[in-house]
Parts: C-alpha cells; structure tokens; sequence
C-alpha cells in the first residue's frame, strides 16, 4: 500500500495542495475531517468526551464545544493527553478503515500534526511538507481566521518548526507568498508523476 503523508504548518497551505491531488483522482484520507465528525453531533467519541470531561464541553447540538475545549488544552497539557487519549484511538482505527479502502495506485493522508506525532513517518511510504516562512502563515492565518497575530503564534509555538517538518520531508512543495494556484499545480503534478511511478514499480 503506496501512501503519502501529507502535512505543514497552520496556514501552509495543506488543504489547497491536498485539493489538488484529489482532483487529480488521489483519495484523501484527511484526520482533521475525521475527528471533526467523531466529535460531531451524534459522533462516536462524544459519549466519552462527556464521561471525561462534563457536560459544559458539550455544544446545544450534542457536539463539542470546540472554543471551550480548544482553549482548555491550550492551557493544560494534562486536559490535551486525556482529550489524546479517546480521540487518537478513534481516529487511528477510522484512518485505517478508509487507507485499506482506497482505491487507486497510492493515496495521502492528510495529517497536520505528523512530525509532532512521533510515529506517522513509519505508517507511511514518504513525507509530503507543504513549506512556507513562518511570517507567511501568520499572515494568512489572521486574514482568514481574523486571529491577533499573538494567537497565531500560540499556535505557531504548539506545532513542530519549520526546520523538524523540513528535516522529516522526503518531498517538498513551496507554497510561499509568491506562489500562485497554477506554480502550485504544476508541482502536484510533477509529484503526482513521481508517485504513480513509485507506487506501480
């Protein structure tokens, strides 16, 4: 099984690069979209995020209050691993079902956090870094988010530098201020040959 593990800073551009792919008929198993939906109404890790942590971290709707917990992790790391500890399994095993049910030569898994896990560089095949300057995420993060430049590099400062993504890639897409969609297709497309390539040899 031929897969690429796909990652980057906030505000790297992941999301646009991983669209590219897809529509270059690639399946995307992305674990943002899948913990989002376990901790959706009715999702599978509600139950136990309510066991865990109480009814004041669950939204109206029965899903999770994500500002409240988003800022109670931030703030103790004790919270985040207990929060780790019933999503992570959750979302391994979904990770999983969908990787071994993509069809297709190869497929990426979209995975922010894949260097700071410590153990996604082994269940996959290469490292895709989608690369630019730190001051370029924080600019695109406070125009899309309308963040304070303070809460961006709260975030910045959580994830794993620039230099440890670039030092684990095995492949690179720059995606600087002065990259365009179409400077960005043409290398997914020159990766996209690699890959199919890698993955039928």
């Amino acid at each position: 099984m031929f897969s690429i593990g796909l990652t980057g800073g906030i505000g790297s551009g992941k999301s646009t690069v991983a669209d590219l792919f897809a529509t270059r008929g690639v399946t995307l198993v992305d674990t943002d979209l899948i913990a989002h939906r376990i901790t959706a109404t009715g999702g599978v890790a509600m139950p136990l995020i309510a066991s865990e942590f109480g009814d004041d971290f669950i939204a109206a709707d029965g899903s999770l209050d994500r500002a409240k917990m988003r800022a109670l992790v931030f703030a103790d790391d004790t919270a985040k691993a207990r929060l780790e500890a019933i999503v992570h399994p959750l979302i391994r095993a979904e990770t999983e079902r969908q990787r071994n049910a993509a069809p297709g030569p190869y497929h990426i898994v979209v995975v922010p956090l894949l260097v700071e896990s410590g153990e996604w560089a082994a269940r996959v095949s290469r490292v895709l870094v989608v690369d630019c300057p730190v001051e370029t995420q924080i600019t695109r993060v406070m125009r899309r988010n309308a963040f304070t430049r303070e809460q961006v590099l709260a975030i910045v400062a959580k994830q794993a530098t620039r230099e440890a993504r670039l030092a684990a890639a095995d492949d690179i897409v720059v995606n600087d201020e002065s990259a365009t969609l179409d400077a960005l297709a043409q290398q997914v497309d020159t990766l996209h040959a690699r890959y199919l390539s890698l993955a039928t040899a």
